[in-house]
C-alpha cells in the first residue's frame, strides 16, 4: 500500500473476487455494518420515544441489512 502511495508500480494478488484483507471482506467491516443496522433498530424501538419520536411497527428487513453491509464493503474495497 505504501509503495503505491509513493507512486511506485505494485501488483496485488488476491484469490477472492475483491481486494482487501479478511477484516475488510468478511470480518470487522461487515460485522460492524450489521451491528450499526442493529443499533439503529434498537434505537428506534427503545430510544426514539424519549425524544418525542413515536414509531409503531418497527421491523427488521434482513435482506436490506445484508445489502447495506455489502454496499459498505464494496465501497471500501473499490478504494484499494
Amino acid at each position: 500500500m505504501k509503495a503505491a502511495q509513493l507512486g511506485m508500480k505494485v501488483a496485488c494478488v488476491e484469490d477472492r473476487g475483491s481486494l482487501g484483507c479478511t477484516c475488510l471482506n468478511v470480518g470487522c467491516i461487515p460485522s460492524k455494518a450489521l451491528l450499526q443496522s442493529s443499533h439503529m433498530y434498537a434505537e428506534a424501538q427503545h430510544s426514539f420515544s424519549k425524544h418525542g419520536v413515536l414509531v409503531d411497527g418497527v421491523t427488521v428487513d434482513v435482506a436490506a441489512m445484508q445489502q447495506q453491509k455489502g454496499s459498505a464493503v464494496e465501497g471500501l474495497t473499490k478504494g484499494i
